[in-house]
């Protein structure tokens, strides 16, 4: 029995690839129930809900899990932590899926790579003229950018769930700040969204191709917008690949 961590398409193309190689004996977690509906024809069984260390722990003894497959957002690091922390403690395989930074791959001058979130917001208040500020990272740390970026403008690009919705409202955002829209875009997109916010600064995350990471950028450089990147943190995973074929290759050969 296989345990995918789920939270990224990667995630679902892997439960997609599994059947195809003929394991359907697998379990794929989700945090969300909107993950969980995306994940509803990738995989036969599904979990919804955090777990923290113990409680992995805890499943992967009840349910005979063998391997697990972190196929977590890059910038889920504290579900990274613990599910290798569960599985060195179960002694099980732990396998890390990521797809490669496209980093290397940007010839927009325009960019500026920083860290962390509280980096980018401290550009962002030293430049006057930096106003509207378009958020591009989803609503999980909406609150840290409402907090440090209060003379500001803000933009946000944000899923178009009930609960996405009333959590930006709870932090006193409003239609006029929010963009309730399911990505990835397009760079034509990203241009007429960009254009009709009105901005003049972009952050956003390192995501990759699926998170339609080079066409924000490529949007950005149509329109000579600077644009913030915060980097992806980096730990020391046990194991990482980065093409589902690898996967593929650890669990028929590992």
């Amino acid at each position: 029995m296989i345990l995918v961590l789920g939270g990224t398409s990667d995630s679902l193309k892997i439960c997609d690839r599994l059947y195809e190689i003929g394991i359907s004996e697998f379990v794929l977690s989700v945090a969300t129930e909107y993950g969980k509906e995306l994940a509803s024809s990738h995989a036969k069984k599904i979990i919804n809900g955090k777990m923290d260390k113990d409680e992995m722990v805890k499943y992967i003894s009840e349910n005979g899990i063998r391997q697990v497959i972190d196929a977590t957002h890059p910038y889920a690091i504290d579900v990274s932590r613990n599910a290798m922390d569960a599985c060195e403690e179960a002694d099980i395989k732990y396998i890390r899926f990521e797809r490669k930074s496209l980093l290397e791959e940007i010839r927009y001058q325009g960019e500026f790579i920083v860290d962390s979130i509280e980096e980018a917001c401290d550009m962002v208040m030293k430049n006057n003229s930096w106003e509207n500020v378009f958020i591009a990272t989803g609503s999980k740390n909406l609150g840290t950018y409402v907090k440090l970026l209060k003379s500001k403008r803000l933009v946000a690009r944000v899923l178009p769930t009930s609960e996405v919705l009333r959590s930006c409202e709870a932090m006193g955002l409003n239609a006029d700040n929010l963009l309730a829209l399911k990505g990835p875009f397009s760079k034509e997109i990203n241009i007429a969204l960009l254009k009709h916010a009105k901005v003049d600064v972009v952050i956003t995350k390192e995501s990759g191709y699926a998170g339609g990471f080079l066409d924000k950028i490529d949007a950005c450089d149509e329109l000579g917008l600077p644009i913030i990147i915060i980097k992806r943190k980096t730990i020391d995973y046990q194991r990482m690949v980065h093409e589902i074929s690898e996967i593929q290759e650890s669990i028929i050969f590992g």
